[in-house]
Parts: C-alpha cells; structure tokens; sequence
C-alpha cells in the first residue's frame, strides 16, 4: 500500500500544511528606514503554513504563521553538525527540539530527499497577500492526513513548552 504524505491543490484557499514555495518575505535591517524594500531587502522562501486550517477558512487571521522548510542538504549546509551519523535520526524520533522531518512530495522514499521544518523560525504574512500568492502560484502541496495532525502536535509540543529562567528561587 502507498502512504500519500502529500497531496496537489491549487487556489488561494489555504490550510495548515500548505508549501508555499519561493514566498517573498521582506528583511528588516537593524537600520531599515520604513521606506519600500530595496531588492536586497526581500527573501525569497520555501514555507510552510502553520495557522490553524478553520482560522484560516473562518478569516479569524488577519496574519498567518509560517515556518521555513528546507531540504537535509540545505539546512546541512547551514548547519553543518547535523551532516553527521545520527544527527536526523534524532530529529525523526522527535529528539530534537524545534525540528520536523516531513517525507518529499516529489519522492517521499528517499530519505535524502525529506523536508525538514524549523519551528524556531516562524514568520508571520497577512493573509490576503498569501491567498493572492498561493493563487498566482498554480499547483502546490497540501500535507496530508495523518501527517498533517502529527505535524500539528509536534508544532503544538514546542510551542507549548515551559521555560523557566535558570537560577529561579523556590517557593516557599
């Protein structure tokens, strides 16, 4: 039996789980002048959608939480430690704090190939300029059940964490 991790949609109707791929994002520098963005100033990433699907078909977000998600030989790259022995299979296990590994829509049986997600990166876009960009995209991937609630949870694990500062007093 086939496991279909991904599935193609197209439209402006976005949901959880949705990549957005080659999305522009303006930079702020530290000393950004509040003009338009320079060309230097504007990124250009793969995203992944991770607001609520019934906030975003409810229009209860004006903006929309987003993660970058990279290629293992991308985020290797910026990260060279995890180009060792065992480094994802941590991250796979659910080890790793703040790291997802997704399986690739265009080949989820090479392990080399999966996504991983950094929910330690999250950007915020309106939602009107997302729906317009999904739309002027034309296919894209929309993760899929189950994969899509496991992602969820696991975004939900890091984000719901309790950090307390080191040295805290007892109470007494």
């Amino acid at each position: 039996m086939m496991v279909v991790w991904w599935r193609r949609t197209s439209g402006s109707q976005l949901a959880q789980g949705d990549l957005l791929p080659e999305c522009q994002l303006p930079l702020f520098p530290g000393d950004w002048d509040r003009g338009q963005p320079t060309e230097e100033e504007v990124l250009s990433a793969r995203l992944i959608v991770m607001t609520q699907s019934c906030d975003l078909v409810n229009r209860k977000a004006e903006h929309v939480a987003l993660c970058p998600i990279h290629t293992l030989g991308e985020f290797e790259s910026a990260n060279p430690s995890f180009a060792k022995k065992g480094a994802w299979e941590a991250v796979r296990k659910g080890r790793m704090e703040g790291l997802h590994l997704l399986a690739s829509p265009e080949s989820p049986d090479n392990n080399r190939s999966a996504f991983v997600v950094n929910f330690g990166q999250i950007i915020s876009l309106p939602l009107d300029y997302l729906e317009q960009y999904a739309s002027s995209v034309g296919d894209r991937w929309r993760l899929e059940s189950p994969f899509l609630e496991h992602f969820s949870q696991a975004f939900a694990r890091f984000f719901m964490r309790v950090g307390l500062p080191a040295g805290l007093e007892p109470y007494k």
